[in-house]
């Protein structure tokens, strides 16, 4: 039982490292979820209150950061509400309309639609789009570091 508990747990890490990157997967969620597992499996005696604030902080600041981010992104290069929730859609539209290249195209012509049904140039249009891209980069890079962060504050807390 052993051996299937680590299996799960690292599994559960990479799924969460993995939605770092590709929105669709858990990501975080499967981070806190593989906490949980090795309690199940071997013990929850390893834990304390501090540990579950650090880990639950992190969490929070990682669902905030997720949408933050990527909104200061499209907010910096000009956009409007309009291009920020169109990022949005296209973030999580993207990646099934065009599998391989969906996670990159999509915020992007979210945002450039968005900011052209809020009657901006086209011009602008693209510089809004280029900044939510530049959102999405940013988003991934304080995503990996978070949950890397999660990763080695749980292997320290139990060994």
């Amino acid at each position: 039982m052993d051996v299937l508990g680590w299996i799960i747990v690292i599994a559960l890490f990479l799924i969460g490292m993995a939605g770092a990157i590709y929105p669709i997967l858990p990501g975080v969620v499967a981070i806190y979820f593989a906490l949980f597992v090795y309690g199940w499996f071997f013990t929850f005696e390893h834990y304390n209150a501090l540990f579950w604030i650090i880990q639950t902080l992190i969490l929070v600041m990682l669902f905030v950061a997720d949408y933050a981010v990527n909104a200061w992104g499209v907010k910096k290069l000009g956009g409007s509400k309009a291009s920020i929730w169109g990022s949005t859609i296209g973030l999580i539209i993207g990646p099934f309309v065009i599998p391989a290249f969906g996670l990159v195209i999509g915020p992007f012509v979210g945002a450039f639609l968005g900011e052209m049904l809020a009657g901006s140039a086209p011009g602008k249009s693209v510089k809004v789009g280029l900044g939510s891209l530049l959102g999405l980069f940013s988003s991934i890079v304080v995503k990996i570091v978070l949950q890397l962060a999660m990763i080695i504050i749980f292997f320290v807390w139990i060994f």
